[in-house]
């Protein structure tokens, strides 16, 4: 049977240690005891772990031998801000499917209120990627930046590899972008754009562009944001993993 995996809240080299809900739920749904056995990501390592103590606050594991996991998918989705509860699922699958790192992005086209809500947003966000970590048997956790608008969010971005989705493309997919790319070193990182619902402005586009972002096509159907990432993300998945 597969041991379930926690991810841990603080860790030492040989300690690791669960609080909050987690700590909450071993303790007082799953009625754990001491000397149980689970798998425990500290600090981006995946161990068999042993229940040393549990409290309703606090459950305490010692750290045994590591285990083989594996690493996230060194790409960095840049996904404007959309309706929430479709931005929470983008979000929860972009972390199932591995990726690195999720910017939220103030596009022109994001919608007042939303834009102005999005800051209060964000640690909804990274609670949705921990227990979508934890649900994919991740050994790390996307990043979830504070919600950015787009120059600052391109100017941030250090990745050799830009792909952006785009309305205004007609020819070029992913699969032949890549192929057309020249990667810098033995491991390159990707960046990922999605736009809002309306797409990207002539004036966001011609940023893009200036920052060094290629334009690519997922085909003649018009899909929601949601959909355009997963999508996009898993082609990425399939030529770069």
């Amino acid at each position: 049977m597969t041991r379930r995996r926690w991810i841990a809240d603080t860790w030492t080299t040989t300690n690791a240690t669960l609080t909050g809900e987690q700590a909450d739920h071993l303790a007082r749904v799953l009625r754990a005891t001491p000397g149980q056995v689970y798998d425990v990501v500290a600090g981006g390592f995946l161990h068999r772990a042993e229940i040393l103590t549990v409290q309703p606050s606090e459950v305490v594991f010692a750290l045994h031998e590591e285990l083989e996991s594996d690493t996230a998918l060194p790409l960095h989705l840049l996904l404007a801000v959309f309706k929430f509860d479709h931005m929470e699922w983008a979000i929860e699958k972009a972390t199932e499917l591995g990726v690195a790192r999720i910017t939220p992005v103030l596009a022109r086209r994001t919608e007042k209120h939303l834009a102005q809500a999005a800051a209060k947003r964000a640690e909804r966000w990274r609670r949705i990627a921990l227990e979508a970590s934890k649900q994919s048997r991740r050994t790390t956790i996307p990043e979830i930046s504070e919600p950015s608008p787009l120059k600052s969010a391109l100017e941030s971005a250090t990745e050799s590899i830009r792909i952006l989705l785009s309305e205004t493309e007609q020819t070029t997919r992913i699969a032949s972008a890549l192929s057309k790319e020249v990667a810098l070193g033995d491991s390159p990182e990707y960046a990922l754009g999605i736009g809002p619902e309306g797409g990207w402005t002539p004036e966001e586009m011609s940023l893009f562009t200036h920052h060094g972002w290629q334009p690519v096509t997922l085909g003649p159907r018009i899909l929601r944001a949601e959909t355009a990432a997963i999508a996009a993300i898993a082609i990425l998945s399939s030529q770069i993993a």
